[in-house]
């Protein structure tokens, strides 16, 4: 158990700030766009404090739990921004922009992590391990505070590709499922609208599903951004 306590610390550290990310992105967008729900609450921020008020069992109990139940594998939770469902359904183009807003941003992440990566190994301040895992893609050199940087980076980008092929998934309440009224119809937009608004079970069911989708999905897509990361 001791061995957890800076791994434990440092995906802690990056689950907060790279969720806080997503979900301020989701309501920068549905601000920008006519919604401003998520703007009152306080979730256009950076400032992690809102979201974990929001939701403090997914954000808090649930990532410190599953990171000690996995034995410091890797760490999952969940956030959460409001919304006005009245806006949605006027605007279902603008609704689904608000839901890419947040993959988006863990993309941005995703891509911020690795460019680093690349120039700190370059630099030889990092160099490639032995085996690869989500926290470990780099590890640090004698140089001091190299190790620490290596975690926390390599952890930023797991993580993020994780949150970015996870909620792109098109299943509800994911945001790929939001994103799908991008490719419909307004009128078959609304009426996919309130399907899911009057058959909430369906997000029990999307959940469910996408768990058995995921790993299938995300495991071609992390070997190809890992080859990306060292051809």
């Amino acid at each position: 158990m001791p061995d957890l306590v800076l791994p434990l610390i440092a995906w802690f550290v990056v689950f907060v700030f790279s969720t806080t990310l997503h979900e301020a992105g989701h309501a920068f967008a549905a601000m920008r766009l006519g919604d401003r729900t998520a703007y009152h609450g306080g979730q256009v921020s950076l400032n992690p404090l809102p979201h974990i008020q929001r939701e403090p069992f997914g954000m808090v109990v649930v990532p410190i739990l599953s990171f000690v139940l996995m034995q410091g594998q890797w760490m999952f939770g969940w956030a959460s921004v409001p919304y006005d469902p009245r806006w949605a359904m006027r605007w279902p183009r603008k609704a689904a922009l608000m839901a890419l807003a947040g993959p988006a941003a863990n993309l941005i992440l995703v891509v911020i992590a690795a460019v680093a990566i690349k120039l700190l190994v370059a630099a030889g301040f990092f160099e490639a391990p032995a085996l690869l895992g989500f926290s470990q893609l780099a590890e640090g050199t004698a140089a001091p505070g190299s190790g620490p940087a290596a975690l926390l980076l390599s952890i930023l980008f797991s993580l993020n590709l994780v949150l970015l092929i996870f909620n792109l998934l098109p299943l509800p309440p994911l945001d790929g499922s939001g994103a799908i009224q991008l490719f419909l119809p307004e009128n078959a937009s609304r009426r996919y609208q309130e399907f899911l608004l009057g058959h909430p079970m369906w997000a029990w069911v999307g959940i469910v599903a996408a768990w058995r989708l995921f790993w299938p999905v995300f495991e071609p897509v992390q070997r190809f951004a890992i080859a990306l990361l060292y051809p």
